[in-house]
C-alpha cells in the first residue's frame, strides 16, 4: 500500500474507530448486586445480566475489501451505586445500583502491522439506572506513545471534564464545565440508551452527547427494518443513523454512521457501519456470550 493510500486512511479511520471505540466494548465484571435483591424491578433490562459481546472492525476502499483494523468488545452489569441522584428526571434517592458500562477498542491485524501503529481506547460509564442518565465517565487513550487519560463527571446539570498525560505529570491537565439540561449520555452509554427505545420506523429523536467537555444534540432517525444474516442466524433487524458528521456536529466533515439492532426485546447492536470520502467501516458482531438459566456461558461463534 503506498504513501497516498496510507495518508488518506489514517486521517480517516483512527478518529472515527476511537470514538466509536466507546460503543464497542467488555471488562472485567464489577461487584455484581445479587439477583434476589431490591435491584431487581420491572425496568430491568435484557443486558444488565452479563451480556459479552464481540466485534471486529473492517475497512473497505476500492481494491482494499474488508481489511480487519480493529476488535471490540462490551459488557454491561450492576454495581454498588455511585450516589444520590440529583438529575431533575427523578428524586433525590439513592438507587439499589449503578448500571456500569465498559468499553475496549484495539487495532489488530495486517492493518496494525502495515503502519505500525497500535491504538487502544477503554471507557468506563457508570449510569444511573431509572432515568438511564449517566454519571461518570472515565477513558484512556492509548496512540503508540502518547496516552491521555480524562474523567468526566455530571452533576446538577453540570458536566466536569478533566485530561491528564500520565507520561507528562507537570503538565496542566486540560479542564472543561459545560451545562446540559435533562438525560445527557456519552459515546457508550448512548448506545445502551438506544437498545431501550422503542424504535419505530420513520420516527425521529435527539440524544444529548456528551464527549471530551462538550455537549452535542444528536439528532437520531429510525430508517428501516430488514431481514439480515448475523451471527445470530437471520433475524430482523431496525436501522437507526445517528447524525454525527456535518460542521457542527461530533464528527467534521461529511460521513454516515448507521447500527442495526435485533427487533426484539434484546435490541442486541449486530452491526453498525460508517461511510466516509476515504471508504468504509464495517463494524460486525462476531460472537456473543450470555448466562444461560442453568448458569454456564452460552457462547454463539461465526
Amino acid at each position: 500500500m503506498n504513501v497516498k493510500i496510507r495518508q488518506l486512511l489514517l486521517p480517516a479511520v483512527v478518529p472515527i474507530l476511537l470514538i466509536m471505540g466507546a460503543a464497542f466494548a467488555q471488562a472485567p465484571r464489577p461487584k455484581s448486586v445479587p439477583a434476589n435483591s431490591s435491584a431487581v424491578s420491572s425496568r430491568t433490562h435484557s443486558f444488565e445480566g452479563g451480556e459479552e459481546l464481540v466485534y471486529v472492525a473492517e475497512f473497505s476502499r476500492l481494491l482494499i475489501k474488508k481489511m480487519d483494523v480493529a476488535d471490540f468488545r462490551f459488557s454491561a452489569s450492576r454495581q454498588e451505586p455511585l450516589k444520590a441522584v440529583d438529575s431533575g428526571l427523578s428524586s433525590n434517592i439513592r438507587e439499589p445500583y449503578s448500571l456500569k458500562l465498559t468499553a475496549d477498542i484495539s487495532s489488530k491485524g495486517f492493518f496494525s502491522k502495515l503502519f505500525n501503529l497500535t491504538f487502544r481506547e477503554r471507557v468506563e460509564s457508570i449510569v444511573e439506572p431509572t432515568s438511564f442518565t449517566v454519571q461518570k465517565t472515565k477513558r484512556t487513550d492509548e496512540q503508540g506513545k502518547r496516552v491521555r487519560i480524562s474523567e468526566t463527571t455530571y452533576d446538577r446539570g453540570k458536566l466536569f471534564w478533566i485530561e491528564r498525560d500520565p507520561n507528562n505529570p507537570a503538565r496542566v491537565p486540560r479542564t472543561a464545565t459545560v451545562s446540559f439540561t435533562g438525560q445527557v449520555q456519552d459515546l457508550l452509554s448512548a448506545v445502551y440508551y438506544l437498545r431501550i427505545q422503542p424504535l419505530e420506523v420513520g420516527k425521529s429523536f435527539e440524544i444529548t452527547l456528551s464527549d471530551s467537555g462538550r455537549v452535542f444534540q444528536v439528532p437520531v432517525r429510525v430508517v428501516e427494518k430488514k431481514r439480515m444474516k448475523t451471527v445470530l442466524g437471520k433475524v430482523e433487524a431496525v436501522r437507526v443513523d445517528p447524525q454525527l458528521h456535518g460542521p457542527n456536529g461530533m464528527v467534521g466533515g461529511k460521513g454516515q454512521f448507521s447500527i442495526w439492532l435485533t427487533n426484539d426485546n434484546r435490541r442486541i447492536p449486530v452491526k453498525a457501519r460508517i461511510k466516509l470520502d476515504y471508504g468504509t467501516v464495517d463494524i460486525n458482531l462476531r460472537k456473543v456470550v450470555t448466562p444461560s438459566a442453568r448458569g454456564a456461558l452460552a457462547k454463539t461463534t461465526l
